[in-house]
Formats: C-alpha cells, structure tokens, sequence
C-alpha cells in the first residue's frame, strides 16, 4: 500500500466507556481510511475488545463522537445502522449459532436471503466467499457448525463477515481472527486481506501475534489502560519497540527448553504400536512435547485419547498419572459461565482442598487469589464475574485451573489463543518450572514460535505422527515440511 494520507471512512473522537469502576475507554481517537489496515495491540484488558464493541455497534460509548463517511452518526448508532452502512465485525467469541449450518448462519446476517431456493443461494453465497480466502478449507456449508472444529467456524464466522448481498462490505473489524487458525489459514486469511484493501475495503485488525501485525497493517496503535500510548507506521516500528509500548519489559520470546533429560523420568503416557503409525506417542515425568502440524490432523484427537485415558476409557493408550486440561474452545469447553473468576479457578482442585468432605472457604479463595496474582489476571477481586473479562484474561483463569489441580500431566489444546505477549512469555516460564518439578506437558499449539519452549515435538500429518522431532533439532522449515508429509521419519 502507499503512504498517502486518505480521509478516514470511520473515525472515533474522544472515546470513553466505563462499566461501574473500571474505566475501559478514557478518550480514544481513531481514524480508519478506506483501503487500509489499521492494527490495535494492546495487552489483555487494555481496551481493545470494547473498543471492537462501540466501532461494531454493540455497545454505546459514554462520551466523545464518531463520524461514518464525514458525517456524524451521534446516539443512532447501533448494529443494525453498522450493517446498513456495510460495517462488518469477527468478535473473538464467535456468534455463530452451534445448530445451524455455515449457510443458515449466513441467512441470518443477510435478510435479502428469502424466498424458495434461499438455502441454495446462501450455501453458494458462503462457500464462495470461504473459497476465495481459504483455498482447499474442505468445510461442507451444509453442516452443523457446532460439528465443525473452532479453526473451521472461524473460518466461517470470517467468510461469512466478507459476503455480500446488495450493499457493499466497506469496513471489516477482525479481532484476533487467527488465534484458532493453524499457519496456513492464517496466511490465506492476512493476503486476502491485502487483496480485500485493493478493492477499497477498511480493515480493522486486532492480534497479540505481532509478527502478522508488523507483516501487513498499514498503521499500528498501541494502547494500554484504556488509552492510546502509540501509534506509528507499521514498517517503521518493531516488536520490541511495540512491546515497550504496551508496557512490558523485553521481548516476548519463548523461553528455550531445557534439553535432551535423558531417560529420568517416569513414563506418563505410552502409546502401543498400531498399523499405521510410525512413532508411538510417549510422554515421560518432567517433559514438555509438543503436538504441530495443520489444524485438524490428530492432535486434539490425541489430546481427548489421552483425557479419556486417564479415566481408563481406551486401550490403546496407558496413562499413569492424573490429568488436566486446558482448551483453546474457552466458551464450549472451558469457562463456566455463571460462576466468578475464583470458582472457575478453583474447580478442579476442590477435592484437594476438602478436609472430610467439608470444603474450606478461605482455603479456596486463597488458591483462587494466589493465581489471580500470579499469572496476573486482570479482574478486581475473585468475586468477578468471569464473562466479564476480556477474552484474554478468561483464558488465564484456564489455565490457572489446570496448574491449581496439582495435575501430574497437563494438556493444552492450543491454550494461550488471544493472551497477549508478556502474559505468554511468564507462562513459558511457569511451563518450565513446573516441568522441572516434574509434571509432564503435551501441548498442541497452532503457533510455530511455541514450539521452542517443547522438548520434543510429534509433528501430525493426516492422522498419523509425521516426525518426531528433539528440541536441538527443531525448526520451522522441518515442522512445516513434515505438516505436509515432505519431511523423512527420523526419530529423535
């Protein structure tokens, strides 16, 4: 893109939002021209997604103003003036109805779908858009979405924000679109995106992978506590300037694994040799190794194998040890909705904290508070709400649950989806130093980089385990090459 200025086609003035005490918006300006993509990276709680909310319609900002195409839209904005206007939003928590098809979904953001023969026109109106920006994503719009996997509704939910039916798509918010994406469609997604601005289409991009942000934004803003602290262009920035920013100290890099550990611990999973498969799965006491490959391949296939084993459900599979899980799917599969921050932390560990079957109270708001501080969850107190954290934060209070169970192994299903980066590098270290005290990790990730924090890592390819990597031997040209069946069976 060129570095022209261009007159914003949404532009936000004097921002404030609060709810009760917390003040989440404190006089934020942002200008969006037509074409470009504007970044917005920031830590967890930062301001971000209510920031998403107000440009998206769903929620009212207290003061300042916003202007659509040069003229004020004032107190009548809401969702639907946001679509008549051709404004489009990917929220993190996908809004997808579970029992309903990609095509069904589709109908319900586009009214002009009617009549007989609507299905038929919206199952080509989505499938048309997932081909254009996921090339071989090999979803049939026909099925329940709630069937399909979170990489694939994301594909969905983001497909279906680009559709068109009657008035044109001008402005799109995605926030954090490829945080359940594998590498491959979060590639497709960021150059369709680049080909979505030659055509005129804003963009609106909110990630904590800043290596995407400086890749392909046009302008960055950085904010923090509820305010712009930065902003600059893209090309003219880098991660650790970005970083600095937003208030952390130091890069966020993985922390490098600890090494070949020989053969001291104790086997937590093994795996017996089927037909087919070329590396048995093993996992011993004290090992971090890790699940790669394209989304959809095994590995959380693996990972719900080994869950189901620890309670003596498969055969083909012997766990020694008890188990805890941490999933990416935080709002199916992980957070309980009605309950505050401090009981969903505390629930796997209730039985640890019981003395004859009466549960101490003050024990457990203990534990809840000691992890609230030390993976630095941004919530008042432990009384809060858990739905009304940011996403980020929500996916802490996960994985606080699962290091609180005192588990012998723990399972991440592609966990630290949407925590921002200082956040992750104190969890690699936490990672670290409770492998060090012995408890064994198998850890899915989509994020290429993660890897590095892995001992081992099994790479997945149609099933199967594709390579076997040892950490002094792992990089991102193997992992990718055995994603795709190119890479030699060597054991490590």
């Amino acid at each position: 893109m060129t570095g022209e200025a261009r007159a914003p086609f949404f532009e936000l003035r004097g921002i404030a939002k609060s709810f009760g005490a917390v003040r989440a918006l404190a006089g934020v300006d942002l200008a969006i021209p037509a074409g470009r993509m504007v970044s917005v990276v920031g830590h967890n709680g930062a301001g971000k997604s209510t920031l998403t909310q107000i440009l998206a319609g769903t929620l009212a900002a207290d003061e300042g103003t916003l202007r659509v195409a040069g003229e004020e839209i004032g107190a009548f904005y809401g969702v639907r003036r946001a679509a008549a206007l051709g404004i489009r939003c990917v929220f993190q928590e996908l809004s997808l109805c579970p029992n309903l098809s990609a095509a069904e979904n589709t109908r319900v953001i586009h009214q002009a779908l009617a009549g007989p023969g609507w299905r038929r026109r919206a199952r080509r109106l989505i499938g048309a858009a997932l081909d254009a920006i996921f090339p071989g994503h090999g979803i049939d719009p026909r099925r329940p979405v709630g069937a399909l996997s979170i990489g694939q509704r994301q594909m969905i939910e983001t497909a279906r924000a680009f559709t068109e039916i009657g008035r044109p798509v001008r402005l799109v918010i995605l926030d954090e679109p490829t945080a359940s994406l594998d590498a491959t469609a979060a590639g497709q997604l960021l150059a369709f995106t680049a080909a979505a601005r030659q055509r005129g289409i804003a963009v609106v991009f909110i990630s904590h992978r800043l290596p995407e942000v400086l890749g392909h934004a046009d302008e960055i803003i950085v904010m923090r506590d509820g305010r712009v602290v930065g902003r600059g262009v893209a090309g003219a920035l880098t991660e650790a300037q970005l970083v600095e920013m937003m208030g952390a100290v130091g890069a966020a890099e993985p922390t490098e694994a600890a090494g070949p550990r020989g053969q001291r611990g104790e086997i937590r999973v093994a795996e017996a040799a089927q037909p087919g498969r070329r590396f048995p799965i093993t996992l011993r006491a004290g090992e971090v190794v890790g699940l790669a490959g394209l989304a959809g391949h095994g590995q959380r296939a693996l990972l719900q194998a080994v869950f189901e084993a620890a309670r003596h459900r498969r055969g083909a599979l012997r766990v020694n040890g008890s188990v805890a899980s941490v999933s990416g799917d935080r709002r199916t599969e992980g957070v309980f909705p009605l309950w505050p921050v401090g009981r969903n932390t505390t629930i796997g560990c209730l039985g640890r904290l019981a003395r004859w079957g009466w549960l101490s109270p003050a024990r457990e708001a203990a534990v809840a508070e000691e992890w609230r501080t030390r993976l630095d969850i941004r919530a008042p107190d432990i009384a809060t709400p858990i739905l009304s954290l940011s996403g980020g934060n929500q996916q802490k209070v996960l994985v606080a649950r699962a290091f609180a169970a005192d588990a012998d192994i723990i399972l991440f299903d592609d966990p630290l989806r949407g925590v921002d980066v200082a956040t992750k590098r104190e969890l690699y270290r936490h990672v670290r130093r409770a492998a060090e005290a012995g408890r064994a990790f198998l850890w899915y990730t989509t994020e290429n980089a993660e890897l590095a924090n892995c001992d081992r890592v099994y790479v997945f390819y149609r099933g199967t385990v594709a390579a076997e990597i040892p950490h002094a031997e792992l990089s991102e040209e193997r992992v990718i090459a055995a994603s795709f069946g190119a890479e030699p069976a060597v054991a490590g």
